[in-house]
């Protein structure tokens, strides 16, 4: 027994050296190989670490002959905040979204109880705040030296002033803020005394190198690349309209909201038409609300919040006070969370659990139980105190049930993990061959990752215009002269077929993302006058997309640009005018209006348009060369004076000036070939405030 329990010790400290190594590592993490090089690396590492260490606990409990666990006052909230996170995703519409987000929160919360349950010793505490500080140390080493225009790192991505592991140096400033705190509450009784020793010295050295750190962060953040957030207004309205103003699934919004990590929806189908107005914000999508208790209300409705809430009152009832849990309650207020201040989050409060249980103040509030089998007479389950040695009912029936239930717990995350990395791998490999013209391995790459692992829209997305544009390349080999072989022809119908389906795909994965029905919409224009039904479907697909983003100006556009290109003059006029407004600033919305006003022969008003455009677009020299052709010839049409064009600065965040038209255009076909309709079935969201969609 007495080896048993050495190499059960033996265990933990594996499992405190491999986490201590991740805390290291985890804010330099990152590789050219994955589609996102910041993230993904980092919750790939965390899912073997996290995973390891849950079955490591349940190792342990066949070693010792009992299954001992740590209790501490955070336990509840955080498993009710996770289970509120899971049937978010469970009801959500866009429920694969809402799963893929949902798994690397799983894992953190994984990874504090592989913490509170792994670390026993005081120099343990040492080694994973020391880890913590060091490689927050090290990420504002290389923060200074990007500053400093000294790249330290050997990739292109790497080699830009503003570069951070973390992607963005908003979110490097929360991690390096909160990571401060803790070095500073460590050190401060040190500091207070004057007298530093060993063991302080690392928490005093730590807190300088990470102060160093924020400071140039914050530097660079707000003078160089400046960060855009979402105004609380807008948090608000998007938030409280998730929750109460989801068509078709009220209550389910209410209670669980839009499904963990899908923000970005509710963001299009409830942001207001005001802001548009805003010069920075109209053309953005946010996949982040303006905090991140906003974001959760949205996302995980009321059941999110309260348990949220009920994990902050937790904290705030610590005592003494200790100041990082107000640091990140005040930023869970005010600031939006990435997955990267979502697990220093969990991390502080798992390091926090595992200093208080081995204090003697904190050990009535952070203790270990046993978790024993009893007869259903008493219950299934039952807590025990580790020190009372009284048999259970079932022996040893416990730590195998619980090492069973551990492994079978990291094999079912493990599994489509694997696939999720795998895939994205494969998937980075085909960009990387498009961007080198390798179209054949484009494909072979995509199609792999699409079969590993389906359920991300945006792989079929993309794999749909890979698709169209291979088709209409090959279309655009075949001249008038010539005659097609039916190999040839059936290998245009294969890809047109499979750039519908994968498009298809998309919207079936990720009904309520709007993106996906303008895609498939894209594709539908594109196969106008070579397939059958292609217009209609290319209007009801647009329609879709308009019901999920129902204040975005561009997407009136392309609806307009639809009926432009079916010579539908009116429809194409009375979507031209809703984008004109929704933002009434918008020069290309005033271009397509006034070529649709051409083409109908209201010169004019064609005129008008055109010269409002002009004085929009300012000096811009490329969008002149664009737009004063256009005035001429119409000034000559209808024999009107010319007039000088406006000085002054081109509108900020303006697209450019162009007629609406599908990325591609496949030669007409007659008779058009079939093609799959889509499915359009959701509820519908608001219309915009400010001119209602009419039907053509």
């Amino acid at each position: 027994m007495e080896n048993k329990k050495r190499l059960a010790d033996r265990l933990e400290q594996i499992t405190v050296l491999a986490v201590g190594i991740y805390l290291l590592l985890f804010p330099i993490i990152l590789a050219s190989v994955a589609t996102d090089a910041f993230t993904i690396p980092k919750q790939a590492l965390l899912a073997a670490v996290a995973l390891l260490g849950l079955v490591a606990i349940g190792v342990k409990g066949i070693l010792l002959g009992a299954v001992k666990l740590r209790r501490t006052p955070y336990d509840l909230p955080i498993v009710l905040f996770g289970i509120a996170a899971f049937f978010s995703a469970v009801f959500a519409v866009n429920r694969f979204d809402a799963f893929i987000s949902f798994v690397p929160l799983l894992l953190i919360v994984v990874l504090f109880f592989v913490i509170t349950n792994s670390v026993k010793r005081s120099q343990d505490i040492l080694f994973l705040s020391g880890s913590l500080m060091v490689g927050a140390a090290a990420v504002s080493v290389v923060t200074l030296l990007s500053y400093l225009k000294i790249y330290p790192l050997p990739f292109e991505f790497a080699k830009f002033q503003t570069f951070t592991p973390f992607g963005a140096l908003f979110d490097q400033a929360i991690y390096l803020g909160v990571v401060l705190s803790l070095a500073l509450v460590f050190a401060w009784p040190a500091l207070k005394k004057r007298t530093v020793d060993k063991r302080s010295g690392i928490y005093v050295v730590g807190a300088f190198a990470v102060g160093i750190g924020l400071v140039v962060t914050l530097l660079a953040a707000f003078t160089l690349q400046k960060p855009t957030l979402l105004p609380y207004q807008v948090g608000f309205q998007t938030a409280l309209s998730a929750i109460s103003q989801d068509t078709g699934r009220t209550l389910q919004g209410f209670l669980v909201g839009s499904g963990y990590g899908t923000y970005a929806t509710d963001f299009t189908r409830f942001k207001p038409a005001t802001i548009n107005l805003n010069e920075a914000l109209w053309n953005l999508t946010f996949l982040r609300s303006s905090s991140y208790m906003l974001e959760l209300i949205a996302t995980t409705g009321l059941l999110g919040i309260l348990s949220f809430l009920f994990l902050a009152y937790r904290m705030l009832r610590t005592k003494p006070v200790f100041i990082p849990f107000i640091l990140l309650l005040l930023f869970a207020l005010l600031l939006p969370f990435a997955f990267t201040s979502i697990f220093i989050f969990f991390v502080m409060l798992a390091l926090f659990s595992a200093r208080e249980g081995l204090t003697e103040h904190g050990k009535h509030k952070f203790f270990d139980v046993e978790l024993k089998l009893v007869t259903l007479r008493r219950g299934v389950f039952a807590l025990a105190d580790p020190n009372l040695r009284e048999e259970s009912e079932y022996g040893n029936l416990m730590p195998w049930g619980f090492l069973i239930a551990t492994i079978a717990i990291a094999l079912l995350l493990a599994v489509p993990i694997a696939r999720f990395v795998t895939s994205d791998y494969l998937f980075q490999k085909s960009l990387v061959a498009a961007a080198a013209n390798n179209g054949q391995e484009t494909y072979r790459l995509q199609t792999q990752a699409i079969n590993t692992f389906p359920q991300r829209d945006g792989y079929h997305r993309i794999f749909s215009q890979l698709n169209l544009n291979l088709a209409n390349n090959l279309a655009l080999t075949i001249t008038p002269e010539s005659s097609p072989s039916a190999e040839t022809q059936q290998t245009i119908l294969q890809l047109i077929q499979q750039s519908i389906n994968s498009g298809r795909n998309a919207t079936q994965i990720s009904p309520l993302n709007s993106v996906n029905w303008q895609n498939l919409s894209s594709v539908y224009r594109s196969l106008i006058g070579f397939g059958q039904n292609a217009d209609q479907f290319a209007v009801a697909t647009s329609q879709q997309a308009l019901v999920l983003d129902p204040n975005n100006p561009q997407l009136y556009i392309g609806y307009g640009g639809v009926f432009y290109q079916l010579g539908q003059w009116d429809n194409a006029i009375t979507q031209f005018q809703i984008a004109t407004n929704l933002k009434p600033d918008f020069a290309n919305a005033y271009f397509n209006l006034g070529h649709a006003l051409e083409e109908k022969g209201e010169l004019q008003a064609a005129l008008d348009q055109y010269r409002r455009v002009r004085n929009l677009v300012g000096n811009d020299e490329t969008q002149l060369a664009i737009i004063n052709p256009d005035i001429e010839r119409v000034e000559a049409a209808i024999g009107a004076a010319g007039t000088q064009a406006s000085g002054g600065p081109a509108g900020e965040n303006q697209p450019p000036i162009e007629v609406n038209q599908p990325p591609a255009q496949l030669p007409e076909q007659k008779p058009p070939v079939e093609i799959p309709e889509p499915e359009v079935s959701l509820s519908p969201s608001p219309t915009p405030s400010k001119t209602p969609t009419p039907t053509p």
